[in-house]
């Protein structure tokens, strides 16, 4: 992939085009865990596309195309969702066709309900959509170690809530 980011910053079109195909799932899946509306979802990816594209020369560290992409598309999201008033939890997640995945999603956001709504975001982005710390806290503006102490004491809160509710 470095290969590619490098021709892509020197003006390279198709090696641009194939990064994003590359990454293109990984944006709809973080996008949709934001946007309810398939259109939304859609105009945050191509904003993001652009954005990329444009400031493509001042990446400084090839290696981290994507979490910079991915912060860039999280960012579009917030500010969509800014723009209509809402504000970003789980509650924005989409709907879910799949019964199944729908109750799955449902139950997911009961149980972490008692933690305050960054560490909600912090949770669905490691365990439903699969970002690694050092991708959450780049897209969060966040340390690593800072993620990383959240998802902890974010799993012992939920480990005491469980026992109180046994």
């Amino acid at each position: 992939m470095e290969l590619l980011v490098k021709k892509a910053q020197r003006g390279d079109g198709e090696a641009f085009i194939a990064l994003i195909e590359q990454n293109k799932q990984s944006m709809y899946k973080v996008a949709r865990g934001f946007l309810r509306e398939e259109e939304d979802v859609a105009d945050a990816m191509s904003q993001t596309v652009l954005d990329c594209y444009e400031k493509i020369v001042t990446l400084k560290q090839c290696s981290y195309f994507k979490t910079w992409m991915i912060r860039i598309l999280i960012n579009n999201c917030k500010d969509m969702l800014r723009r209509k008033k809402g504000d970003i939890s789980l509650e924005t997640a989409p709907e879910i066709k799949d019964r199944s995945c729908q109750d799955g999603l449902q139950g997911f956001r009961e149980m972490v309900a008692p933690l305050e709504a960054k560490d909600q975001s912090i949770f669905m982005l490691y365990y439903v959509y699969g970002l690694k710390v050092k991708e959450i806290a780049a897209c969060m503006e966040m340390k690593e170690n800072t993620v990383a102490s959240r998802l902890r004491r974010g799993k012992e809160t939920l480990r005491k809530e469980m026992a109180v509710g046994r």
